[in-house]
C-alpha cells in the first residue's frame, strides 16, 4: 500500500469497464487520491479474470501519485444471511473469490454490505454473516474487510453500530475486520451526524472502537433522520447539508480516513465535489498547488 496521501483522501466510484489502470488514469483526471470499484458484476456473476500488467500498471500510478487505500466493493447480491442456503453459498464462493483476487492489490480495503436476514431474525442473520466470515478470512491475507453501516431497510442487519458490534465479536480473525461509516446510512438509521456528530462518533468509538473505523462513504440523503430507506442525494441537495461534509472532512478523527463519494450527479457530479471538499479543507486543486 502507498503511504498515503499528503492532501485528503477523496474519490468516488468508479467503472473496471476499461481495465484497472484506466480507473487510475480517471481517478487522477478527477483530483482524486482513492477510489472504489465493484470487485465483480454488482448483480453477481463471476469476475473477469485479471491482467496481471494492467494491475502492475495501477499500482505504479498508486504509489506514484500517493494514493490512500481503495474502498473495493462487494457485489449488492451478496447475502451472507440469506434464507436460502443456495444464495448463501454463492455469497461465501464470491468472497472467498475476491479476497483472493484484492491480495494483487494489497492493503487495500474490500467493503460489504451484512446482508438481510429475510424473516429468519437478527440473531440468525448475525450468526450466519460470522460463519461466512470465519470460512473465507485467510490468517496474514493483506486486505482488511470492512462492515458497512447499513440505514435498516427490510431486514438489513448491520442497522446500527451494536449489530456491527455483534459481528465482529462473532469472528474469529478480527484482526482483518474494520467499518466504513456510510453518511445517508447512519443518517437514515437514526444517528445524528447533522447536530451531534461528535457524540456519534463517540458512541462508535463505545461501542466498535474508533480503530475499526478505515474508511466512509459520502453521501446526503433524501431522506429525513431515521427514515430507513437509503436513498443517496448530492451533497447539499439532501438534509444532512453540506455544512456536515465540511465539518467531516475538518474532523481530527475522520480526515485521514479514505472518503468515497456514491451520489448520483455522474463523473461532473463527483468532480464537482471532490473539489468542494477539498476547498473546505483548505486544499487547491492538485494543478494549482506550488
Amino acid at each position: 500500500m502507498s503511504q498515503g496521501p499528503s492532501r485528503l483522501a477523496i474519490g468516488c466510484h468508479l467503472s473496471t469497464s476499461d481495465g484497472y489502470a484506466a480507473m487510475g488514469e480517471t481517478a487522477i483526471s478527477l483530483d482524486a487520491t482513492t477510489f472504489s470499484f465493484f470487485t465483480r458484476n454488482p448483480r453477481g456473476g463471476n469476475a473477469k479474470p485479471l491482467d496481471p500488467s494492467d494491475v502492475a500498471t495501477l499500482r505504479t500510478t498508486l504509489a506514484e501519485r500517493g494514493f490512500g487505500a481503495l474502498v473495493a466493493h462487494a457485489p449488492y447480491t451478496m447475502n451472507l444471511c440469506s434464507a436460502k442456503p443456495e444464495t448463501v453459498s454463492f455469497a461465501r464462493r464470491a468472497m472467498a473469490d475476491d479476497l483472493e483476487r484484492m491480495e494483487s492489490l494489497p492493503g487495500n480495503y474490500y467493503n460489504f454490505h451484512p446482508g438481510s436476514h429475510v424473516k429468519q431474525g437478527v440473531d440468525v442473520g448475525i450468526e450466519l454473516i460470522c460463519d461466512g466470515l470465519n470460512e473465507v478470512l485467510v490468517p496474514g491475507q493483506c486486505t482488511t474487510v470492512l462492515l458497512e453501516t447499513m440505514a435498516g431497510k427490510g431486514s438489513e442487519v448491520g442497522r446500527s453500530f451494536d449489530e456491527l458490534a455483534r459481528i465482529l465479536d462473532g469472528v474469529q480473525h478480527d484482526e482483518l475486520m474494520g467499518v466504513c461509516l456510510d453518511t445517508c446510512h447512519v443518517w437514515d438509521g437514526g444517528y445524528d451526524i447533522v447536530e451531534a456528530l461528535d457524540e456519534v462518533l463517540d458512541e462508535f468509538d463505545r461501542v466498535l472502537g474508533l480503530k475499526r473505523l478505515k474508511a466512509l462513504h459520502l453521501n446526503d440523503s433524501k431522506n429525513p433522520r431515521s427514515a430507513h430507506k437509503d436513498r443517496h442525494a448530492c451533497l447539499g441537495e439532501g438534509f444532512i447539508g453540506l455544512d456536515t461534509f465540511r465539518a467531516i472532512v475538518n474532523h481530527p478523527k475522520l480526515k485521514s480516513l479514505p472518503m468515497i463519494l456514491e451520489t448520483p450527479g455522474g463523473m461532473d457530479g463527483y468532480k464537482k465535489e471532490i473539489a468542494l471538499l477539498r476547498t473546505y479543507a483548505g486544499e487547491r486543486a492538485k494543478g494549482e498547488e506550488a
